[in-house]
């Protein structure tokens, strides 16, 4: 993250550009993620992937650890080490009440 910018335990709120991760979350989703959360296999993580910031749900196999998009048209990715792992999604925020989600 950038200096300046939120605590490093702090929850914070990002936009979701593209289509990568529909239909859970649109093109225009506002998610929050949680730098402390707990990482396990099947958790949507916000990671940093060869320089560059994704947001992918985690699969774990084994010593492997991979990004999955929920859209198949993208390539599943694969990285280093739980290290480039920045946070966890907690919750899709929405303009209605009832499209609200929290994950666990």
């Amino acid at each position: 993250m950038e200096p300046g910018g939120c605590g490093a335990s702090e929850p914070f709120a990002l936009r979701v550009l593209g289509d990568s991760m529909e239909p859970e979350f649109a093109d225009g989703a506002v998610i929050v993620i949680d730098p402390g959360g707990v990482v396990r296999d099947g958790a949507f993580v916000f990671a940093d992937h060869n320089g560059e910031y994704i947001f992918r749900q985690l699969e774990i196999r084994g010593s492997q650890l991979l990004l999955q998009p929920l859209n198949r048209g993208y390539p599943t990715l694969e990285l280093d080490g739980l290290d480039a792992i920045k946070g966890i999604v907690v919750q899709r925020a929405a303009r209605r009440r009832s499209e609200h989600k929290h994950y666990p």
